[in-house]
Formats: C-alpha cells, sequence, structure tokens
C-alpha cells in the first residue's frame, strides 16, 4: 500500500467460538471504524471487511472477513489496524490528521527554514511537532498551537512557525 495508513483501533482478542473478536476503536466516533472498512494490517498484507455486531466494554463484537474460527480470532490478538487516508472524513479547516502533518518543512515567520516534521506527540497537554533539524542535536518539539504555528499549508507542504524563544538553538 503506497497511500498512508492511519491507525483506527486494535484487535483485543477472540469473543466467543465462532472466529468473532473484540475490537478497540480509537475513532472519535467509535462506530464510525466499521465505516472505513476495509481495514488493513500495519503490513498491508491483509485486509478485513468489518461487521459491527453488539458494543461491549473498551469496544465491539465484530466479525472480520476471512476470520472463521475461534483459533484465526485467537491470532489477531494485539493486531492494530489501519486505514487508507482516502477512506477518512474530510476535517474542518484548522484540523489535521497526524500523516498530513509529518513530512512538512517548518519554517519561521522570517522565511528560514528550521527542519522537517517528523512526528506528532500527544503526551495529554497538547499536541507537540517533532521537528528534525540539521543544527539540532535533538529534535525541537514545536507546540502545536496557533501561536507558536500560525500557518499551515498542505498543499505547499510547509508550516511557518513562530517558535519560542530558543527553541531551535
Amino acid at each position: 500500500m503506497s497511500e498512508p495508513r492511519i491507525i483506527v483501533g486494535a484487535i483485543a482478542g477472540s469473543f466467543g467460538v465462532h472466529g468473532d473478536v473484540r475490537l478497540k476503536s480509537f475513532c472519535a466516533d467509535p462506530q464510525a471504524i466499521a465505516d472505513y472498512s476495509p481495514l488493513f494490517t500495519e503490513d498491508g498484507a491483509r485486509s478485513f471487511d468489518v461487521t459491527l455486531k453488539q458494543s461491549i466494554k473498551n469496544g465491539f463484537v465484530v466479525s472480520l472477513s476471512g476470520v472463521k474460527t475461534k483459533e484465526d480470532a485467537d491470532a489477531l490478538k494485539g493486531v492494530t489496524v489501519f486505514a487508507t487516508r482516502d477512506q477518512l472524513p474530510s476535517l474542518p479547516d484548522d484540523e489535521y490528521y497526524y500523516t498530513d502533518l509529518v513530512g512538512l518543512e517548518v519554517f519561521d515567520t522570517g522565511g528560514t527554514k528550521l527542519g522537517e516534521v517528523r512526528l506528532v506527540v500527544d503526551h495529554g497537554a497538547g499536541d507537540l511537532l517533532e521537528v528534525h533539524a540539521p543544527n539540532l542535536r535533538e529534535p525541537a518539539l514545536l507546540p502545536f498551537t496557533k501561536a507558536a504555528v500560525p500557518t499551515v499549508d498542505l498543499a505547499s507542504k510547509r508550516i511557518i512557525a513562530d517558535p519560542p524563544e530558543g527553541l531551535f538553538e
């Protein structure tokens, strides 16, 4: 698969003896995970059509295409499932999927290139862009706020940043 993939859930194990699995959804609307079917394994080697059967604590009971027995379901425990980027809904202005930000070049307000976004992290207090630059020993963690990142231009694959003083030194 050459399209970007977005993690949307994880298989928590089998449910019953007929090949159903427990599926944890990481979607804002948990039931929407079935709308993104088919879902893929991380390496893209397998895909599954998803049918929601019932809601359970921390997830859903689902049937996955090609999974017929409890043993098949048990073998998938811990497997994360992904949707392709084009399967996901469009977002409103000023909202982004993390995958859309990775790889963007970061420039300061004066036009000087600061680096490239390699990762987006959220430790609970807000999103941070991990920016790699050749002149830095360690990546800079740029707060992904309107003040620090006033412009995201996905079409031009660039971010204009007004980083906190000393962040890129």
